[in-house]
């Protein structure tokens, strides 16, 4: 069964969640990995995840804020020591824009043992990937855009799998107009949720250029998605996190499933 796991559904500064990332498994078992959350817990996640190394060849990286990228870093070089020890086949390919690329280029160069840096460029490959560009990968069709953020170059992407099935995942800034083509009336549409709208003087999610409950439920409903996964949250009220968020966008997303996901938790595609 073809799955999205999340893998971590926070915003930079939890704690009592892991930072934002997830795992796409398909039918056969391959998987594609979005970001990697702030640290190594991106290597217990994909453990209790049940993810399989050795079926993990693809990944795509939105941006190069901590809570994304420094994860990035300790899947290479878990993948690293895979191939060193015999344990892994085939090649590892990480697709991000060019700020991203050399940033895990030097971060690696700082940071990893010499063999496992050695795989750098032969059994593990960071591609730079363009605005609109396209890349057929797992036999779907991703299609990376710019989402044009204020504070980082930063990359959402659509994705079309075999059956024609769409999802576009926003990356964790609000939602650009530009970015409507990529978006409207797909299956699947990820994006981020700072906080309830009635917790916006508290949060303050505008000033640091993120979305509430409410704005991404407008937007799921303007674009007449089918299914509105929201993640990249706060996190000091885990216990009715689920209900609150999903009332709150249920209000103003009314042509659609909401999806309000606990890490770890695992959604159907």
């Amino acid at each position: 069964m073809r799955e999205l796991t999340m893998l971590g559904t926070g915003s930079a500064m939890v704690t009592n969640c892991f930072n934002t990332c997830f795992v796409i498994q398909m039918d056969d078992g391959e998987c594609f990995l979005t970001d990697a959350g702030g640290g190594n817990t991106i290597l217990r996640q994909l453990e209790l995840a049940g993810v399989d190394y050795k079926r993990l060849h693809h990944m795509f990286v939105t941006h190069g804020h901590t809570d994304h990228v420094l994860g990035v870093i300790w899947v290479m070089r878990k993948i690293a020591s895979l191939i060193n020890q015999g344990k892994y086949g085939g090649l590892f390919h990480i697709y991000c824009h060019d700020v991203v690329k050399e940033m895990l280029e030097v971060m690696a160069g700082l940071t990893l043992k010499k063999k496992d840096l050695d795989q750098l460029g032969k059994g593990i490959l960071i591609h730079e990937i363009k605005d609109g560009e396209q890349v057929e990968l797992l036999g779907m069709k991703l299609t990376a855009f710019d989402i044009l953020s204020t504070k980082a170059k930063q990359f959402g992407y659509a994705l079309e799998f075999p059956d024609g099935l769409r999802l576009c995942c926003l990356g964790d800034e609000p939602y650009n107009e530009r970015a409507e083509k990529y978006a409207r009336g797909v299956d699947w549409l990820l994006s981020e949720a700072f906080c309830q709208y009635k917790d916006r003087e508290r949060f303050k999610p505008y000033e640091k250029n993120h979305s509430t409950v409410k704005e991404a439920g407008e937007i799921a409903e303007k674009l007449k998605v089918r299914n509105l996964i929201l993640y990249h949250t706060e996190d000091k009220d885990m216990e009715h996190r689920k209900a609150n968020y999903r009332a709150e966008a249920e209000e103003y997303f009314k042509s659609g499933n909401v999806f309000v996901p606990d890490d770890l938790e695992v959604i159907a595609l």
